[in-house]
């Protein structure tokens, strides 16, 4: 019996420290996936964002309204939206106005997009590609397939499978895992940028491979990014590290990518970052702050 009290006792000791462990660990992870917009953090990150919609520099104005929608604001995006897309002339941009509309709700402007996909003209299709790739849009199907079978444009033919990949083609998802080891920076590159939101842990091993042979320091952050993005805990420490890179466009990619990446603890360090004087590294620093903020209320 002494015995049988003795193991007894053991088991509930571990137990208890078992426990004990679990709810230090939980207090960690709160402590960490806790952050919050001050109202007037939040107004100011409102006004960025419609500031930014109504900008004449085009694709900054969309990353406005991508941000606006990812607030929660869709209404207002598609008010202000709609009438441009009838006059645009423009196909990569009637690309950026047709998705963000999709994105804040109205799901028809897809074939806008799908139809300059299947276009004769091909200076719209590596933009109609992507665009449906972010939205989760392929149509029948068919004119994805051609982007994605032919190799002579290599960016349509990246987009075309992360477009096919996310709609669950296991064929397209194998392309792209085999373009991280490609021989050509480029390709790696956006690779990387695509599994970074479709991909899963399997994929950081190449990543990190692609890191330390990145040619420049762009490619070397979309890389660390990617990394950040799935998970892995030095992309994340490189990421905020980018956000103070002399180059907007690091500076940029990283505030995206933070948003991308869920990293809500990085989120008091974005706010710095709503002061900058490149339009779009505030309105992505914006939008990653709204998105981060939703997160640690859920």
């Amino acid at each position: 019996m002494p015995r049988i009290l003795s193991r007894f006792t053991f088991a509930c000791r571990c137990s208890l420290l078992l426990l004990a462990f679990q709810c230090a660990q939980a207090s960690v992870v709160t402590a960490e996936d806790t952050f919050e917009l001050s109202a007037e953090q939040r107004d100011r990150c409102l006004k960025i964002l419609r500031d930014g919609m109504k900008s004449e520099e085009f694709w900054p104005s969309i990353h406005a309204a991508e941000g606006l929608t990812l607030a929660g604001h869709g209404d207002e995006v598609r008010q202000h939206l709609e009438p441009k897309l009838p006059s645009e002339k423009d196909d990569q941009h009637k690309c950026g106005l047709a998705r963000e509309l999709v994105r804040a709700g109205d799901r028809d402007k897809a074939q806008v997009m799908l139809d300059i996909l299947a276009g004769d003209d091909p200076y719209g299709h590596v933009h109609a590609a992507e665009s449906l790739y972010k939205v989760n849009e392929i149509g029948d199907g068919k004119a994805m397939k051609r982007g994605a079978k032919q190799t002579k444009n290599i960016k349509l033919h990246l987009m075309a499978n992360a477009a096919l990949a996310r709609n669950g083609n296991k064929r397209a998802m194998n392309r792209l895992r085999t373009s991280l080891s490609d021989a050509a920076p480029e390709t790696r590159k956006i690779a990387a940028w695509i599994l970074a939101r479709i991909g899963d842990a399997s994929d950081i091993p190449q990543i990190r491979k692609n890191v330390g042979s990145s040619p420049d320091a762009v490619s070397r952050a979309y890389n660390e990014h990617a990394l950040a993005s799935l998970g892995d805990a030095a992309g994340l420490r490189a990421l905020v590290a980018n956000l103070q890179d002399d180059d907007p466009a690091i500076r940029t990619y990283a505030a995206t990518f933070a948003g991308d990446a869920k990293a809500v603890s990085v989120g008091p360090k974005l706010i710095p970052l709503l002061d900058h004087e490149n339009i779009d590294v505030r309105v992505r620093a914006a939008q990653s702050l709204f998105v981060l903020s939703r997160l640690s209320s859920k």
